[in-house]
């Protein structure tokens, strides 16, 4: 059985987001030592990552007796519903492109590297390429809002530029996307993706956790790794429709074995209480 490959953290963060945040309920310490102990990860390692979420904001510690439970802060719960939203709703409509673009460009020093760091994770997000330093490209202008209010929220609207409008033909299309995007390196991502599930046996419910968790933990990647570009800017034979339509057919078919296991664990820690 393929392992998560993940680390503590970040398998904790794929468990609060499909088993914790829907129930909105707070979660003993050894449900999550149990969980993540069968995906791999050492009971050091996972408190660790309890505690570190903590820090951030993400997690509230409240101890009863010797014992402690964890519950998601508002901010928490916030980025959770986001990146779930994101996971989920990713590649579900495919609409036709009009041909236009929304370019950006803009200017932040080299000196100021958190910064250009947030700028271009959160850009990437948004499903923006870049061709050239400084500049910006998506071929979607609905995503003006959005990118917006990314550059609001990072206070570099003074040394933005912005349009909106078709290609005038002078460069190839093709080649804009080649200098954007590393699509070879995402159509191989999502080979990797369907090799790894298509053929990934279940039977108990144990194994339905381990499953599920390492199908969301290995898709929620691809909303940050691949723009989304329309059907017309990709060839025919580009391997993310498919690769979504695993990633949903498996989540339905181990859906319900995979929550009835966290009850159980959930049920266990109670009973030890």
């Amino acid at each position: 059985m393929p392992g998560a490959g993940g680390s503590a953290r970040s398998l904790l963060l794929t468990v609060l987001g499909e088993f914790a945040l829907p129930r909105g309920e707070p979660v003993w310490t050894g449900t999550f030592v149990s969980a993540l102990g069968a995906l791999g990860i050492e009971e050091k390692a996972t408190r660790q990552a309890l505690m570190r979420s903590s820090t951030e904001g993400l997690l509230k510690a409240d101890r009863v007796g010797r014992r402690t439970r964890w519950l998601l802060t508002p901010q928490g719960e916030q980025l959770l519903q986001e990146g779930t939203e994101r996971i989920y709703s990713f590649m579900r409509q495919r609409k036709r492109w009009d041909g236009r673009w929304l370019v950006l460009m803009v200017t932040v020093p080299v000196s100021q590297r958190r910064l250009r760091h947030r700028l271009r994770t959160r850009l990437r997000w948004a499903g923006m390429g870049s061709p050239a330093p400084g500049l910006w490209v998506v071929p979607d202008a609905s995503r003006l809002d959005e990118v917006h209010s990314i550059i609001e929220n990072l206070g570099i609207a003074h040394s933005t530029m912005s349009w909106v409008g078709p290609s005038a033909g002078i460069c190839d299309t093709e080649n804009v996307v080649s200098a954007a995007w590393q699509l070879d390196e995402i159509a191989s991502a999502y080979d990797d993706f369907v090799e790894q599930f298509s053929g990934w046996l279940v039977e108990a419910r144990e194994d339905a956790f381990v499953a599920q968790v390492n199908l969301v933990h290995a898709w929620r990647r691809f909303p940050a790794l691949d723009p989304a570009l329309p059907a017309e800017l990709l060839d025919q034979d580009w391997p993310g429709p498919d690769a979504a339509a695993l990633f949903h057919r498996c989540h339905r078919r181990w859906h319900r074995r995979a929550q009835a296991h966290w009850d159980q664990l959930c049920a266990g820690a109670d009973e030890r209480a």
